[in-house]
């Protein structure tokens, strides 16, 4: 729950500022026990993750003995509570873990879907968030029975592949093997574009530049991952490339702390010569839960309004779609970045657009600070 939403639901209630480097320390404490048993631990956030335990050996005759087991071994090592979930799958471990929160064990089986899952709101299906749920009620799909019931092909016309899986774990099927190196599979987010014609006019630029750090805003956010470098690319007429990086005191999320850097180190490194193609990449990632940035009492709260502003404009936009509400400098004539702004027209990553079959084609220039 954000802090402005606790205020409201608990006038005058206490506020104390937070204490991540505790945090982290208990979740490295945690993940430690869960790796004493053994080495397939997949950390989802920062108090959250999957076991595979189906050759590990143990005093008992079936999983709920070990859950038992784990969740005392975390309380009398460290006083914390923890519900576990022991089901076939991940989604399904997922679901039972949060049907006795907060000192609960639950066993959940495929043969128990119906009965248990199918009843619930679609919104509680791990997943789907709120957005999602909007769509799924004005499409008549109101339960996970009911998406368990529905068309996997109409799904997937209305959400893509998101559709199908949805339908899957509907069902209890899940796929997934729990992997350890899952939090480590992608580096960096990043959008890239294309200029219609070079130009050296910075006003055209700096357009360009917040459009792409929105876009890797959103995809970031689409992805709960934050950023704790910023990179940017910069490839003028002759087609000569430079990158170059910040490293940040803090992971960020937000377009105006990536805008703020991408620009800064435009205007650092910035030749004044035209330039045929602009790139913002976030880089460093940090899993939502894992992100740690230094706070007081007051910028706590100034950070919650700014969050809950983001959430507004983003409910704006994916209902009256995404130029409905634009910064200053986002508004002007009719530019190629803006579809950067479009779901339909995105720019393209820097992977696909920037990096391939372009090294070794051009002179590139690489340096961080």
């Amino acid at each position: 729950m954000p802090l402005w939403e606790a205020e409201k639901a608990c006038p005058g209630l206490l506020v104390r500022p937070p204490n991540f480097e505790r945090y982290r320390e208990m979740s490295k404490r945690i993940f430690d026990i869960l790796y004493s048993y053994t080495p397939l631990v997949e950390p989802v956030s920062i108090d959250e993750g999957f076991m595979d335990v189906t050759d590990v050996h143990f005093e008992g005759r079936h999983g709920l003995d070990l859950a038992q087991q784990i969740q005392d071994h975390i309380f009398q090592e460290l006083h914390l509570p923890s519900s576990i979930g022991v089901a076939p799958n991940k989604f399904l471990a997922k679901m039972a873990s949060d049907m006795k929160k907060p000192m609960g064990i639950s066993v959940l089986r495929k043969r128990q879907v119906e009965d248990i899952l199918w009843p619930m709101k679609a919104v509680e299906m791990h997943g789907i968030g709120q957005k999602t749920a909007d769509k799924l009620s004005r499409l008549g799909f109101f339960t996970i029975g009911d998406i368990a019931n529905g068309d996997p092909s109409f799904l997937e016309e209305k959400f893509g592949v998101a559709g199908r899986q949805m339908h899957n774990k509907a069902h209890g099927i899940d796929f997934r093997a729990v992997d350890p190196e899952s939090i480590h599979d992608f580096k960096s987010i990043g959008n890239s574009t294309t200029l219609p014609r070079d130009t050296a006019n910075k006003q055209e630029i700096i357009r360009v530049l917040r459009n792409l750090s929105d876009s890797v805003s959103r995809r970031l956010k689409r992805k709960d991952v934050y950023a704790g470098n910023i990179q940017l690319t910069i490839r003028y007429y002759d087609r000569k490339t430079i990158t170059r990086s910040r490293k940040l005191s803090y992971p960020v999320d937000g377009t105006d702390a990536i805008y703020e850097q991408a620009k800064a180190l435009f205007d650092q490194y910035w030749n004044g010569r035209t330039v045929r193609l602009l790139g913002v990449t976030g880089m460093d990632l940090v899993q939502k839960g894992f992100a740690v940035k230094p706070l007081d009492l007051f910028n706590y709260a100034e950070d919650e309004k700014h969050d809950r502003l983001q959430s507004l404009i983003g409910e704006v936009r994916s209902r009256f779609g995404e130029g409905a509400l634009l910064k200053g400098t986002q508004i002007g004539g009719a530019s190629y970045s803006d579809q950067l702004r479009d779901k339909k027209g995105r720019g393209t990553s820097l992977e696909k657009d920037f990096l391939r079959g372009s090294i070794g084609k051009e002179e590139v220039e690489d340096d961080s600070e």
